[in-house]
């Protein structure tokens, strides 16, 4: 799977990327490069001395570790990381130098949060129906047996969850039928059906999100599963999730359901 698309590359040119990138990399370019260093930063020689060399360090490594532990393999997910710690070292940073320039700065990073928000990554149709403790046991576990469920399990606060929402809005607008529905459920407000069914809902939980695939009312597949006693990493991509659920074959098997004459 390619780490860039070129529905992500197009999406860049959208303001609220191009001015992110140009705050995140703000510091770094006005303290290296003349005139900016010579009039914002008096006394210094346009060269990164070693405290900020350290700082820039240390948001380069968090930044690696962040998305390396959250399975960030999409382009657009990992720059949102990356522009949020650079932006916080370059506050920090310019603080340091003048606490003017960090007012400046902070003012503009605000700013930017309030006019360009970041663009919704999926602006299609969302047959995706949200569910809560009793439409989830009226529909998937005691509804019709005909029909196959993929409940995604999530919560708002958990990044992975946010970034996989797009991919399985797409899912669903693409596979969706009659028999074939897809829905999610947010942990956050129903732990007790997360705990029943054996999803973590803690801060460190790596359970989240977590896909079942629900046929006649019983669980068929999961993902993250655990294999070996270990819980084997997941990555929520649009191509994995159709592989793990041979969502193809399984639309295809729904398709034919369906078009059985219904028993008398």
């Amino acid at each position: 799977m390619a780490l860039v698309t070129g529905a992500e590359l197009r999406r860049l040119l959208h303001p609220h990327y191009v001015v992110n990138l140009l705050l995140a990399a703000c510091f770094p370019v006005l303290r290296l490069v003349r005139p900016f260093c010579d009039v914002l930063f008096p006394g210094g020689d346009c060269q990164l001395d070693f405290r900020e060399t350290e700082i820039l360090t240390f948001v380069a490594v968090v930044v690696l570790f962040r998305t390396r532990k959250t399975g960030v393999v999409r382009l657009l997910p990992y720059l949102a990381t990356a522009c949020m710690y650079a932006k916080v070292a370059g506050l920090l940073l310019f603080v340091y130098w003048d606490p003017r320039l960090g007012l400046l700065f902070g003012a503009l990073c605000l700013l930017q949060m309030l006019v360009l928000p970041e663009p919704p990554a999926y602006g299609g149709p969302d047959p995706v129906l949200y569910l809560d403790a009793d439409s989830f046991r009226e529909l998937v576990q005691l509804g019709d047996r005909r029909i196959t469920w993929l409940v995604a399990f999530y919560a708002l606060w958990s990044p992975a969850c946010v970034q996989m929402a797009p991919a399985f809005a797409q899912l669903a607008a693409r596979y969706a039928l009659d028999n074939l529905r897809f829905a999610k459920l947010d942990v956050t407000r129903f732990p007790e059906l997360a705990h029943e069914h054996h999803v973590s809902t803690t801060a460190l939980s790596r359970q989240l999100p977590t896909l079942l695939l629900f046929r006649g009312g019983r669980v068929a597949a999961r993902r993250p599963d655990a294999q070996g006693g270990r819980l084997a990493p997941f990555v929520f991509s649009e191509d994995n999730m159709v592989a793990a659920f041979d969502l193809n074959n399984l639309h295809r098997e729904c398709r034919q359901e369906r078009r059985k004459p219904k028993q008398s």
